[in-house]
């Protein structure tokens, strides 16, 4: 049975229209540092990837621009997600290509812990529309959740 459809006003998440963008927040208590670390040290990101939270089977990255991850869950072996670094500012920004998409990752000071904006912006209204049919905000909006409480 497939998740239930992420309330396009739940807590932390915004579908932006106009940019064709999936938006997700979520506070972390943990540096900038430490997120930062936890996205791009296959050690760290094989533990909290998962949308259903188990381990990666496989877990690659070349975090350098133009390197490339690929990250293999065990229930879903036969679909690797993969993409391409585009942009590297530690500790504050990380952006990828991946499915076609821009995805990105702004780590702030707040509060004494991290804010995370994660963005997925899509190249069309069809391309957004695909993604969220297809459940991506779902599983997008569980991994989150699996960091912070990885981190946590």
């Amino acid at each position: 049975m497939p998740a239930p459809a992420i309330a396009a006003n739940a807590p932390g998440f915004t579908i932006d229209r106009a940019a064709h963008a999936l938006r997700f927040v979520r506070d972390v208590a943990a540096s900038p540092d430490a997120v930062f670390t936890a996205w791009t040290t296959p050690e760290s990101m094989r533990l909290w990837w998962d949308a259903g939270g188990e381990p990666l089977s496989r877990c690659e990255i070349d975090l350098r621009i133009g390197g490339e991850f690929l990250f293999v869950s065990p229930s879903h072996a036969h679909m690797a997600f993969t993409g391409t670094y585009r942009r590297i500012e530690p500790p504050h920004l990380l952006e990828f290509e991946a499915m076609d998409a821009i995805g990105r990752v702004m780590l702030a000071d707040h509060d004494g812990g991290t804010r995370m904006t994660v963005e997925i912006v899509c190249r069309s209204d069809e391309h957004l529309d695909n993604y969220i049919r297809l459940g991506v905000a779902n599983g997008t909006s569980q991994t989150l959740d699996n960091l912070v409480a990885h981190l946590g």
